[in-house]
């Protein structure tokens, strides 16, 4: 599937072309390219968020089973689609062919998901203390809301951002990541078919220079979802505050995951593996802490090498690859610019460390395991995004946990113990938003909340019923009869 510069933009319910294109480069072979992308101009942002005030009303009007059908169809598509579209995603993000269709399942999910919670959407009744006085709390819409989301998923957490949106009455404005406009344009395709009132959906293609400060510094939208690094978060929380504008922000976090005196040594090294190194380590979700009790030490790290050697990395459409390249040059070079950096702190290299030549010309790397660091190395403190995890030694649980929460992010942390004990402990006091006892810290449910705590997030959660305290205002009526 290939797209031309003619249908990357969509405004007001049709598809324009912008001020320049970007090629899409694949990045497991970088002779490859998926299409060229429009780019939208500062004007055609201001025209997406009139079109979306403008449209508004009507879409949190429509009656409730019309909203019901439109995220059903979208969700049903999207899973009829997803060996197609999972190879799109694949091809132009990295990830290999089976987790990319996986993602747009999910992305499917979701949709599903929230088509159900347009029916579910009730108030509550309550007694007013002043005699013969009704009380009545609704939810409404909150209004027009800009949708920025990342690359690494660049689907799955657009569609858990875009779906809620809309289920709740919502316009949106989606601005996705500039490295991967394919996927975001496939389905917007998705979301066209359905006949949605003009300017209901809008897509914009752009950077974050043009595009996504045209969004934020906006007074005429009512709330930001932003996925992104800390840096570019505490941007938008500083250009929404400024209108009052209500925002959420999900952003970087550097997880850990415990490995208990007690942990079966087989399932420690595959929550690790797909922990640390599924995708590439491009998720905020990865543990790249391992923070291992000195009884299991030398065990864990001799299983966990050996597991690592047999992992296969190419071309995300590959058979058999288990970890594709990562997103594009500039991730490359960071990734060995933190690998230098370790080494320069004191760690050394126990498996990895290389970039690799292979068939075809793209991102690669090994997944890299890093021996003998400690918990206040750079390396340790700051998000990497890379196939890369570093051990750290504790001696008992109270410094496992200590070092769990030694960080100035939150959003996810597990532990691999056998212990009731040892789990009851560290789901109390591990100071993250989401825990994990006997799991990989990634992988979450679509139904329940998702967020941190400290600097991974800001804001109400998402996902789930939970998603309606960002994407809707309460209203207390109060009534007397004549």
């Amino acid at each position: 599937m290939t797209f031309s510069a003619e249908k990357s933009l969509y405004i007001n319910g049709e598809w324009h072309t912008g001020i320049g294109t970007k090629a899409n480069i694949n990045p497991s072979d970088i002779s490859e390219s998926l299409g060229e992308f429009s780019q939208a101009s500062k004007q055609q942002v201001v025209d997406a968020i009139e079109a979306a005030r403008g449209a508004q009303p009507q879409w949190e009007h429509t009656p409730l089973e019309k909203k019901q059908s439109v995220l059903q169809a979208i969700g049903d598509e999207l899973i009829a689609r997803c060996d197609e579209l999972g190879k799109l995603l694949a091809s132009e993000e990295g990830k290999p062919f089976a987790e990319g269709r996986g993602e747009i399942y999910r992305a499917g999910q979701f949709f599903q998901y929230f088509a159900a919670e347009v029916l579910r959407q009730m108030g509550d009744l309550a007694q007013s203390v002043r005699p013969g006085v009704s009380v009545e709390v609704t939810r409404e819409a909150l209004g027009v809301v800009a949708v920025i989301s990342p690359w690494n998923f660049p689907t799955a957490t657009a569609a858990w951002k875009i779906a809620p949106a809309l289920a709740f009455g919502n316009s949106v404005i989606w601005k996705p990541a500039n490295l991967t406009p394919a996927s975001a344009v496939a389905l917007t395709e998705i979301i066209h078919r359905q006949g949605l009132p003009a300017g209901t959906f809008n897509l914009v293609l752009g950077s974050g220079a043009e595009v996504g400060n045209t969004l934020i510094h906006s007074p005429d939208i009512d709330g930001v979802s932003f996925t992104g690094s800390v840096e570019t978060g505490r941007k938008v929380a500083t250009a929404t505050a400024a209108n009052f504008v209500r925002c959420q922000l999900e952003m970087g976090s550097k997880n850990a995951l415990v490995i208990a005196d007690d942990a079966d040594i087989d399932i420690a090294v595959e929550a690790t593996i797909m922990g640390s190194f599924s995708g590439a380590g491009q998720k905020c979700t990865a543990s790249s802490r391992l923070v291992v009790f000195d009884s299991v030490h030398d065990a864990y790290v001799d299983a966990l090498i050996k597991r690592m050697s047999g992992l296969k990395v190419g071309h995300a459409l590959s058979e058999g690859v288990f970890m594709g390249p990562v997103v594009d040059k500039n991730q490359l070079d960071a990734n060995f610019d933190w690998l230098d950096k370790a080494k320069a702190e004191g760690a050394s290299v126990g498996f990895g460390g290389e970039k690799l030549s292979l068939e075809h010309d793209g991102y690669y790397m090994s997944p890299t395991l890093l021996l003998d660091t400690d918990n206040s190395w750079s390396v340790n403190q700051e998000e990497v995004f890379a196939p890369m995890a570093g051990i750290i030694k504790v001696k008992d649980l109270d410094e496992a946990i200590a070092t769990v929460n030694d960080t100035r992010f939150g959003l996810t942390g597990g532990i691999i113990t056998q212990s009731l004990r040892n789990s009851a402990v560290f789901k109390q006091q591990a100071q993250t938003g989401c825990v994990m006892v006997n799991l990989p810290t990634a992988g979450t449910d679509y139904h329940v909340p998702f967020g941190g705590r400290k600097e991974s997030s800001f804001g109400p959660r998402e996902q789930g019923q939970y998603a309606k305290e960002f994407y809707t205002v309460i209203k207390t009526t109060y009534q007397r009869p004549y």
